[in-house]
């Protein structure tokens, strides 16, 4: 499975972004896709998931509300749609997928995830 993430740029604060996560390869085999972030000099930190046949997604409580992970079958790709985002929402923001039927939970964890993408830059200016 590869990944190309895409869709970060230079936004407002109050402006929304949707990134993008094109798969390729065994894409059928995809169980779960999840979202990271990782901003300048932090770790990086659990975004959002999907659990596509479970029919389930998490978000970090930092973004809830404001964003929204989804799958476009047909064209193998996950979307993050960003609303209302505040400066501290500035990193750079990877997709991963795994394989593995994890629980939801697991899911927030990076090593969890076995394919990741090359990460995207979103800056939010105050």
């Amino acid at each position: 499975v590869q990944l190309q993430a895409s869709g970060g740029g230079l936004v407002q604060a109050g402006d929304s972004l949707r990134l993008s996560c094109a798969a390729s390869g065994r894409t059928f085999s995809i169980y779960a896709t999840g979202w990271f972030r990782q901003a300048p000099g932090k770790e990086r930190e659990f975004v959002a998931a999907g659990r596509w046949s479970a029919g389930s997604r998490s978000y970090a409580d930092s973004v809830k509300g404001r964003f929204t992970i989804s799958r476009d079958r047909v064209e193998n790709t996950v979307h993050l749609q960003m609303t209302n985002l505040k400066p501290e929402d500035t990193a750079v923001y990877y997709c991963a997928a795994t394989t593995s039927r994890l629980i939801i939970s697991s899911l927030f964890q990076s090593v969890a995830y076995e394919f990741w993408g090359q990460g995207t830059q979103v800056t939010v200016s105050s």
